[in-house]
C-alpha cells in the first residue's frame, strides 16, 4: 500500500482549509490505531509476574508468552497494506479494532496458558496492521501543507497509549490492594488490567464509522464522486477538484511497484543502503528500549521494589517517553536526524551503563543499595528519555527518506521486518539474561549503544532538507 505523500501544487495552495478542525478529528479518529499500539504493546508490563505465578512457569516460558505478540505484530504489518488496497482503509481500521477487542477480552478471560498466549498473538496482529494503516490514511486524507504535522499524531499516539495503559495498571494494582493477584469483582488484577483495553478498542472502531475513506482508495476503486466530496471535505471548498483527482491518477500509474529483488545487489546479497536501514532498525532494539515498556515492574520488583512503587516509575517512564517525543519532534527537522541520533547514543550509552553498574551491586535484604537504587532509577528514565528524543522518531524518518524512489516500499518493508524480529529477539531472551546476571544483561545493551555511534557516523547520511527524488 502507498500513499500519495508528496506535496502537491493544489494542495499546497489550500494553506488553510475551510474545515481544519474536522480535518484534526478524522487525523486524530485515525491515530486511534496509534493509540492502541502503544497501549497493547506495553500493558502486558503489569502482567508478567501475576503470569508467572498463575500458571507456575520458568522465565523461558515466560518470555516466550510476552513476545509471542510479536509475531502477529510481524504478519499484522506485512498484510495490512494488501488488505487495505482490496477492502478498504476504513474497513482494515474496523477489523483492526475489533482484534484488538477480541484480544483484550480473551487475554482478561483465559482458559490456559496456551488461549492466553493465542490472543497475544491476535494482539499483535491487530498492532501489526495499526502500524500501517494509520499512517498510510493520514498521509491520504491530510492536505500538503499539514501533512508533517498531522503525520505526527501517529508517534504521538503511541506513546500517550503506552503511558495511559501504564497509569491504568497502577490505578488497578492499587484498587487491588498492591497485589497483581488481588480480586477485584471476582477477577484478578492483571486480568483486569488486560481487559480494560475493550474500551480504546471499541471507541477506535466507533470512530472508524465517523470518518471517510481515503479518496486514494476511492479512486482506485473507481468511486470518483465520492472522492471529490471527500476532497472537498478535507482540502476545502476552493480546491480544483477535477485537477486533485487527475493529479492522484497520475501519481497512481507513475508508481513503481518495488519487489524483494529490487533490493538485491551484486554484492552482499542486498544494496548497501538496505543495509543500512536494516542496521537502523536492529540497533534501535538491541539498546533494549523495550525491555523498559514490557518488564519494567518486574525490573524494579526484582531489586526490591515494592510492586506499587514499580507500577508508579513504569508510568513515570512512560511519561518521560512522552517528552523525548515531543522534543524530537521539534528539532527533528531543525538540527537534522544525524545530530540527534549521535547524541541519543551517546546519552543511552552512558545512562545503560550506570545502570549496569547499579544492577552489580549485591542485594541487602533483598534491596539495592540506596545509592545504587536512586543511580538505577535515575539511568533508567535518562535512558527512555535519551531513547525518545533520538533514535525513537529519527529511525523512522530516516526510513521514510533515505531508499530511492524505486525500492521505498520494499526497502522500508524489509527494514521494518528486521526491527520486529530484533525486538523479538530483545523481548524473548530478557527473562533468561536477567536470571542469569542482570547487570550483564545491561552491558550488552551499553555495547549495543555504544556501536551504533561508529555505525551512524560511517553509514549513515542526513536526509534533512533532501526531496525524495534526490535520495540515490
Amino acid at each position: 500500500m502507498t500513499s500519495t505523500a508528496q506535496p502537491s501544487a493544489s494542495g499546497a495552495r489550500q494553506a488553510h482549509p475551510d474545515h481544519l478542525g474536522h480535518v484534526i478529528f478524522i487525523t486524530a479518529a485515525a491515530a486511534m490505531g496509534g493509540f492502541l499500539f502503544g497501549y497493547d504493546s506495553s500493558v502486558i508490563n503489569g502482567a508478567v509476574e501475576a503470569i508467572r505465578h498463575r500458571y507456575e512457569i520458568g522465565s523461558g516460558t515466560l518470555a516466550q508468552v510476552i513476545a509471542i505478540a510479536l509475531i502477529g505484530c510481524a504478519v499484522g504489518a506485512a498484510t495490512a497494506g494488501r488488505i487495505a488496497d482490496r477492502i478498504g482503509r476504513i474497513r482494515c481500521m474496523q477489523i483492526a479494532a475489533a482484534l484488538f477487542t477480541v484480544s483484550a477480552v480473551g487475554s482478561a478471560l483465559p482458559f490456559a496458558l496456551w488461549d492466553l498466549a493465542l490472543w497475544r498473538v491476535v494482539g499483535g496482529f491487530a498492532i501489526g496492521m495499526a502500524s500501517v494503516i494509520g499512517p498510510a490514511y493520514i498521509a491520504e486524507v491530510a492536505p500538503a501543507a499539514y501533512r508533517g504535522r498531522l503525520g505526527s499524531f501517529q508517534q504521538a499516539a503511541i506513546v500517550v497509549g503506552i503511558a495511559v495503559s501504564q497509569l491504568v495498571n497502577w490505578a488497578i494494582l492499587n484498587m487491588a490492594g498492591g497485589d497483581q493477584r488481588g480480586k477485584i469483582a471476582g477477577l484478578e488484577a492483571w486480568q483486569w488490567m488486560l481487559g480494560v483495553m475493550v474500551v480504546p478498542a471499541v471507541l477506535y472502531g466507533l470512530l472508524s464509522f465517523a470518518i471517510p475513506e481515503s479518496p486514494r482508495f476511492l479512486i482506485s476503486v473507481g468511486r470518483t464522486a465520492k472522492a471529490k466530496e471527500v476532497l472537498a471535505e478535507v482540502e476545502g471548498a476552493g480546491v480544483d477538484l477535477d485537477a486533485r483527482v487527475a493529479e492522484i491518477e497520475h501519481a497512481m500509474h507513475r508508481e513503481h511497484k518495488s519487489t524483494f529483488r529490487d533490493l538485491l545487489g551484486s554484492r552482499f546479497g542486498f544494496l548497501p543502503i538496505v543495509w543500512v536501514g536494516i542496521g537502523l532498525s536492529v540497533f534501535q532494539q538491541l539498546v533494549g528500549i523495550n525491555v523498559a515498556f514490557y518488564y519494567s515492574a518486574t525490573l524494579w520488583q526484582s531489586v526490591g521494589i515494592n510492586p506499587s512503587s514499580s507500577f508508579f516509575y513504569s508510568f513515570t517512564t512512560s511519561i518521560i517517553n512522552i517528552v523525548g517525543t515531543v522534543i524530537a519532534m521539534v528539532l527533528v527537522d531543525r538540527v537534522g536526524r544525524r545530530p540527534l541520533a549521535l547524541v541519543g547514543s551517546a546519552g543511552m550509552a552512558l545512562a545503560l551503563a550506570f545502570e549496569a553498574w547499579a544492577f552489580s551491586a549485591d542485594l541487602v535484604d533483598g534491596k539495592l543499595p540506596e545509592t545504587q537504587g536512586v543511580v538505577a532509577l535515575i539511568a533508567a528514565h535518562l535512558f527512555v528519555l535519551f531513547f525518545a528524543l533520538s533514535w525513537g522518531v529519527v529511525v523512522w524518518v530516516f526510513l521514510g527518506e533515505m531508499f530511492p524512489n524505486r525500492i521505498r516500499a520494499a526497502a522500508l518493508g524489509v527494514a521494518a521486518s528486521a526491527q520486529w524480529i530484533a525486538n523479538w529477539a530483545i523481548t524473548a531472551s530478557f527473562p533468561s539474561l536477567a536470571d542469569w546476571n542482570l547487570s550483564g544483561t545491561y552491558v550488552i545493551y551499553t555495547v549495543f549503544a555504544v556501536l551504533s555511534i561508529p555505525f551512524v557516523l560511517k553509514f549513515v547520511k542526513e536526509t534533512k532538507g533532501k526531496a525524495l527524488e534526490e535520495m540515490g
